[in-house]
């Protein structure tokens, strides 16, 4: 839990400050007991009614400061620990921007929500117990513990016995509880992951009559949570009574013992209530401290959580920290290549050949079958590659090495003779432009989403792409037009239209590379059409790959690659393939009902 301090730096102040402010008040606490032993010894004893008014004085003045020092220390913790809770959220958000796609399958998106959210909620509240009430009860405790003391050194003796024997308590509740609360949060994760999913697919929950499915898997994941949250609430349930029980036991034994003392003229009246109050208070403040350690070791459980999301490094290296290739393989040849030396040579991408040079690749890194194997595959220039293959090829998966959406296992991809990995991402990206089968809106108005890439692009640019897509019609429609307020993830528009203002997105980034992921599947055939003639007049330098499943998508491109379990089975032009590739011309004549002409 080392980490939290560096959040903490910027409010360093407001943490120096607060203890001290409670320290204060504490102080002011342990003031009164002995002004009260005072004022009955000295005064309702001896009937100094001077002595009385004089020490209630003080007593007065003590308790207005011991308030200003606990609303300092309020007002200062929760400073601290919600500019604490702030900036550790912003880190965590901005660290999981940088995330790869294997970091992301690692960490569930409930999981992270839950990381964000509620395991955040706990530091915070952890911080702000450690500055108030842990101080506090702390200082309180040693400070009674002292007080007592100097009353009566053969009472204390009772303390002595006790705090051991309650501390020994409090360790092993600590041991089991931590465990305890870290199972707690896991299942608040799957809590949240399996909401997270019936929102996202509730149409589809619906189309399929699935309720009764979804409740009952919400069900039990919500169970499992209260199951682990009554076992641990359940243990911690112990603390109190047992707290409680030593607490009345302490005070049954010092009145008694002090009740003798008292009687024989050992102790005086006064200091017996004021060794009482102190011990109460002792027994109190530990068992405050009991609960804000069990509070503190919930807190653990998340800051432990927390820290690994931290400490998770990207497993894509950014060519700045991996240097060990280069980035301009040409300036290798002829005589023998300069050690590499002051920083990172600058990476121009032009749009170049795209080479896949025996690319084998896992989503688990070592385990499993390949789910590319051997590709080898050259894409000049400017060409349009259409590329088929049965649900599971490897389509996408393909193309998404592209812009590193993951890294081969093994082999290497090239564009324009630069490995990928020697690119640093946000300028790979700004080249690649890539648009999913599954078009992803974001909240906000229509123009807004196809700024996305462009923010600063012109209202001329934006209808221009949205021409290209066949998307400025129906924009138009809308009373609001560009202006449109898109619902959550689109819900106000339909399949198509949705798939078109990503494409115009797209368009608007002006990519060097274009990849269409079966972007047109929700588009009708005409449509379509326009839009692929539209492509090729927008775009005429730019090299694109469309995954299709209709064989009239990719019919007219410069070479089709038919995928199958991984490998290419098949490139070539349409009529090479019918040709040449039995696949091919099964996909052919299932889909136009027509037999393929096989030309010599």
């Amino acid at each position: 839990m080392k980490w939290m301090f560096s959040y903490l730096k910027p409010y360093r102040a407001a943490v120096v400050l607060a203890p001290l402010l409670m320290i204060l008040e504490v102080c002011m606490d342990l003031m009164q007991p002995r002004l009260m032993a005072g004022i009955v010894n000295d005064g309702i004893l001896k009937g100094n009614l001077e002595h009385v008014w004089q020490t209630g004085g003080w007593m007065l003045a003590a308790a207005a400061a011991g308030l200003i020092g606990g609303a300092g220390c309020t007002y200062y913790s929760v400073r601290a620990s919600m500019g604490f809770a702030t900036d550790l959220r912003d880190a965590l958000f901005q660290k999981s921007q940088t995330f790869t796609f294997r970091n992301l399958d690692r960490f569930t998106s409930g999981s992270l929500i839950t990381r964000l959210t509620g395991d955040v909620v706990q530091v915070q509240n952890l911080v702000q117990i450690i500055l108030r009430m842990l101080i506090r009860s702390l200082f309180l405790f040693l400070g009674s513990i002292v007080m007592a003391l100097a009353i009566s050194p053969s009472l204390s003796l009772l303390l002595a016995a006790a705090v051991p024997v309650l501390f020994a308590f409090l360790y092993v509740l600590l041991r089991l509880s931590v465990p305890l609360y870290r199972d707690v949060q896991k299942k608040l994760d799957r809590v949240n992951t399996v909401l997270q999913e019936n929102l996202a697919g509730i149409r589809v929950v619906k189309a399929f009559v699935r309720e009764r499915f979804e409740n009952s898997r919400f069900r039990k994941a919500n169970e499992e949570h209260y199951g682990m949250s009554v076992r641990a609430g359940r243990l911690l349930a112990v603390n109190m009574p047992f707290m409680t029980l030593a607490l009345n036991l302490c005070i049954v034994a010092a009145l008694w013992l002090g009740g003798a003392q008292t009687w024989e003229g050992g102790l005086e009246v006064g200091s017996l209530a004021a060794f009482l109050t102190y011990t109460t208070q002792a027994l109190m403040s530990m068992l405050s401290l009991g609960n804000t350690l069990v509070n503190i070791s919930r807190a653990k459980a998340s800051a432990e959580r927390i820290d690994e999301v931290l400490r998770t490094v990207p497993d894509m290296a950014e060519p700045e920290a991996d240097r060990s290739r280069s980035a301009e393989p040409e300036e290798k040849t002829g005589a023998a290549a300069s050690p590499v030396s002051n920083g990172p040579r600058p990476i121009r991408i032009a749009p170049g050949r795209i080479e896949f040079d025996n690319v084998i690749f896992r989503y688990q890194a070592s385990e499993g079958e390949p789910e590319l194997q051997g590709i080898c595959l050259t894409i000049e220039p400017g060409q349009t590659v259409g590329i088929l293959g049965s649900t599971g090829s490897g389509k996408s998966t393909l193309v998404s090495l592209l812009p590193r959406l993951y890294d081969p296992t093994e082999g290497r991809v090239l564009i324009g003779g630069v490995d990928v990995r020697d690119i640093p991402s946000d300028r790979l990206r700004q080249e690649v432009g890539i648009v999913l089968q599954q078009a992803i809106l974001f909240s906000g108005t229509i123009r807004d989403n196809i700024r996305f890439g462009r923010p600063d692009a012109a209202q001329e640019e934006v209808e221009a792409a949205a021409r290209a897509a066949e998307a400025h019609d129906f924009i138009c429609s809308f009373p609001e037009g560009y202006d449109t307020v898109i619902g959550q993830k689109g819900v106000n528009l339909s399949g198509g239209q949705k798939q078109r203002i990503s494409i115009a997105r797209a368009l608007l980034a002006e990519p060097g590379i274009l990849i269409l992921d079966d972007s047109t599947s929700a588009v009708d055939l005409a449509t379509e059409a326009r839009i692929r003639r539209a492509l090729s007049e927008r775009l005429r330098g730019c090299t694109r790959l469309i995954i299709a499943q209709r064989v009239t998508s990719v019919m007219e491109a410069d070479k089709i690659v038919v995928l199958e379990d991984g490998k290419i089975a098949a490139e070539g032009t349409h009529e090479q393939l019918l040709a040449g590739s039995a696949i091919y011309r099964d996909i052919y004549e299932s889909q136009t009902g027509k037999e393929a002409i096989r030309h010599a």
